[in-house]
Order: structure tokens, then sequence, then C-alpha cells
């Protein structure tokens, strides 16, 4: 119990303290946001600060805190360590930097921001890797939420049928202006996200017959998993995550002044790894142990764990706040990840985007090949997609760092996007390396392979930045 609220409260701290040392390193101004500057009635629409920051949360959060953080607390309480020190030091300063940058560049997705600040080659493998990223996170997010409510309705409304609903949700959510159906659902949907984290929290703390494990240097990982770099990859949403990168510029197209950036980006992000420290001890408090706990994701499966646990703890309420979490949660990526699609292909092609015919032109393919991809195993593409998620993560760290050295007298500043991009650069490739989906390679080779290509990264920015200063 006292390092879960020491975990919170190192969170809180956090904000306060190292979100202003980034917000002074990046320097926002007085300058015109997208949403004041273009303001063009589908994209790019003045929100309130608050509202841009239950959007923004529900953006980035869908599933991710909840079962990465369950999958993550079968690590052990290492995983608290992971969640508060990743989010603070990376994860935060990634979705800032990704929305703040993005919003000096009229509302720029990361793809075109990796053309400008890490050449053309990034450019266009951006374009491709982001909306293949987007449709696959799209697609799988058609899939579990559908699944679900078949099997809470009658035989006849079976998984094809909520299938299509989903889908036809999708086409409004990623044609309609952000206002019309994400601006109006998503603030509701965000507070019941926290309410549901609050309330979980609360069991733990309120019910004697559930323990949160204390971290303990002699029993951080009990089961011996490979925390490194596995646990890195697994808990993703909750300390470092680079699917933000491609939902922080929805966003920068929404925010009235540059000053909101600290608390809509910054600000989210901390609240996501709230809601991921609640998830992993409730994880090991209610099972007991690691291994009791990994032996319910195996069985259960990720929702019906989720589900367990909160009806156990929270009783009928705590039933329908699982099913309306895992249900609108993963819906509400899903949408954003094909918007996001949209407005990459949008840069992409040139098609403005103000008339409807030309967001057709582009979502009507795109749902279609969601529709189609809906019928494949994903079992095995979604490991991919974690490691993808990371490599991403790793990209928006190394762009904004370039933005860093070319906008900032002192190379020092760039140091706190440098540090955390060197570390996913070595996460990204020992994992890919020693993974079963990856090549299979021993943990001696990946580890030095991994390490070996985050120094050469991290040699290559100090002789930039020192280009930079003579």
């Amino acid at each position: 119990m006292i390092s879960f609220i020491l975990a919170l409260a190192v969170l809180f701290v956090g904000f306060l303290t190292y979100s202003k040392v980034v917000e002074k390193v990046f320097g926002p101004d007085d300058r015109q946001t997208p949403a004041i500057e273009i303001n063009d009635g589908v994209d790019c629409i003045p929100m309130k600060t608050w509202k841009a920051l239950l959007i923004q949360l529900l953006n980035i959060a869908g599933t991710g805190p909840i079962f990465g953080a369950l999958m993550g607390a079968c690590f052990g309480p290492v995983v608290f360590l992971w969640i508060v020190f990743g989010s603070i030091l990376g994860g935060a300063v990634h979705d800032y930097m990704s929305g703040m940058i993005s919003a000096r560049h009229k509302g720029a997705s990361i793809a075109e921001l990796s053309g400008i600040y890490l050449g053309k080659p990034a450019l266009y493998i951006m374009r491709v890797f982001s909306v293949l990223l987007l449709l696959l996170c799209g697609t799988v997010f058609v899939n579990s939420p559908a699944a679900l409510i078949a099997t809470l309705t009658p035989e006849a409304l079976g998984n094809t049928f909520w299938i299509v609903i989903i889908l036809i949700y999708y086409i409004l959510a990623t044609l309609l202006p952000i206002d019309k159906v994400i601006g109006k659902l998503y603030p509701v949907f965000g507070v019941i996200l926290i309410i549901m984290a609050v309330s979980i929290a609360g069991g733990m703390i309120v019910l004697p017959q559930y323990k949160i494990p204390e971290i303990q240097l002699a029993d951080l990982h009990p089961d011996k998993l490979p925390i490194w770099p596995f646990m890195f990859i697994t808990v993703a949403c909750g300390a470092i995550s680079g699917f933000h990168a491609t939902q922080s510029p929805m966003m920068a197209k929404c925010i009235t002044t540059e000053k909101a950036g600290r608390n809509v980006f910054y600000g989210a992000m901390i609240i996501e790894s709230v809601i991921a420290l609640v998830w992993a001890a409730a994880g090991v408090a209610f099972y007991g142990s690691t291994k009791m706990l990994s032996q319910a994701i195996t069985d259960l499966g990720q929702s019906g764990t989720v589900y367990e646990i909160s009806k156990q703890m929270l009783g009928n309420v705590g039933g329908v706040l699982a099913i309306i979490g895992v249900v609108v949660c993963p819906i509400t990526s899903g949408d954003t990840a094909f918007r996001s699609a949209r407005l990459i292909l949008a840069e992409w092609t040139g098609l403005e985007q103000k008339k409807i015919k030309n967001r057709l032109i582009i979502t009507i393919p795109l749902l279609l090949a969601g529709a189609v991809l809906t019928q494949l195993d994903f079992n095995v593409l979604w490991r991919y997609f974690s490691w993808s998620n990371q490599t991403l993560a790793m990209i928006a760290l190394w762009v904004a760092t370039s933005y860093l050295l070319k906008n900032k007298e002192k190379w020092a500043f760039s140091l706190i996007t440098a540090l955390p991009a060197t570390f996913m650069s070595a996460v990204s490739i020992t994992y890919i390396l020693m993974a079963p989906e990856g090549f299979k390679l021993s943990a001696s080779i990946s580890y030095i392979a991994g390490i070996c290509f985050a120094i050469v990264l991290f040699m290559v920015y100090c002789i930039k930045s020192r280009k930079g200063l003579s």
C-alpha cells in the first residue's frame, strides 16, 4: 500500500515540477494555434482546455492502461517503477512534444514531422508505417468490443452484426467534424474511465482482503520473467506509447493557446499512468500473486479478468463499469485511429478535408480495408503491434530531439528527449531480435546488439549537437 501511494504521489509531483521544465524547454508563446489560424470547422476547431484534455485522454488511453498494466503486473512490483518514471521522463515528454511540435506545423502528423526533422526517407517510411499501424489498431478495436457485446446480446445479434454497427459508427466519427461526435461523447467516456479507476483504487484501500504488493529490491519480479525488454514493450500506454504520437496532432488542432499544451498533453499522460498504476496494483492485490494473475489472464482473457476484478470488488455497479470500459475504451481508440489515418492520407495525397467529398474519398476505402481485415486472424499480427508501437515512440522522440537541436541555442536542452529516445531505441531493437515473432536470437546477442544500436544513435546525436553549436 505504501509503495502504491508513494507512486501516485511521485506522478503528481512529476506533473507539478518536471512538466514545467519540459514546457520551459519547448517555450510556448502567444502565436496562433491551428484552431484559431485555420479553424476549418472539421478538424481544426477551438475547444476548451478541459474538454481537449478529456478527449486526449480517451484518444491515447483506450484499454491500454488497463490491459497493458494487468499484463505488466505479471512481472511484479517493478512495474510500478516503469509506469511512474517511464511516464514522467518519457511518455509524457513524448506526448507533449508530439502535440506541441505538431501545433507549430499547422497540426501536421508524426509522419510529416519525421520528414521535416529526420529527412525525406523518414517521411516516406513513416507515412506507410503510421497508416498500417493505425489501420491495424483500428481493426483490432473493432473485433474485441464486437466479440464482447455479442456475448451479452441475443444470438441473432452475433459478432458480424456488431462489427457492422461499430464500423458504421467509425465512418461517422472519421467523417464528421471533431466537435460533433468525438467532442460530445469523449468527455463523458473520459469521466467514466477515471471513475472506474478511482472506484477500483477505493476498493483496494477500503476492503481489508486486498493487499497491494510493496516494492522490495529483493523481490521486484518474483516469477523471474525477463523484464528486459519484454516489460517495456508489454506496458506501453501506461508508460510510453508511440500510438500517442499519432493522436496528439488531433488535439494540437483544437487547443486555443500553446500554454494549454502542458495540461492537455503532459497532463493526459499522467492521468493515464495513474489509471495504469491502479490496475497494475489491482491485478496482484485481487489474485494474491503474479502467478495467479497470469493464470487468470490466460483463462479469462483480459476483458474477463477486468470484469471479474470489477464485479467482485464493486458488485453489480463494478460489473457495469467494467463492461462499459472494455467496450467503449477500445472503440474510442479505434475511431480516432481511423481518423488519424485519414488525416495522414490527406497530407500524403494533398486532398483538402473541408469538403465532405474529399473526406469520403479517403474514409470509405480505409474503412473497407478495415472491414476486410476483421476477417483475418490477428493473433500473430497483434504481437507486432506492441513492438511497432514502441518503435514509433522511439522515432517520435528522435523527431523531438531534432526539433530541439534546430530550435534551441543550447544542445543540453535536447537531452530531455534524447535520453528517453536512446533508451527506447535499445528496447525496440533488443525486443525484435529476441522475441518469438522476431529473429529469435539469444538474449546475450540481442542485449549487446540493442545496446550498441542505442549507443551509435546517441553518438550521432552528440555529433549533430556539437555541429549545431559550432
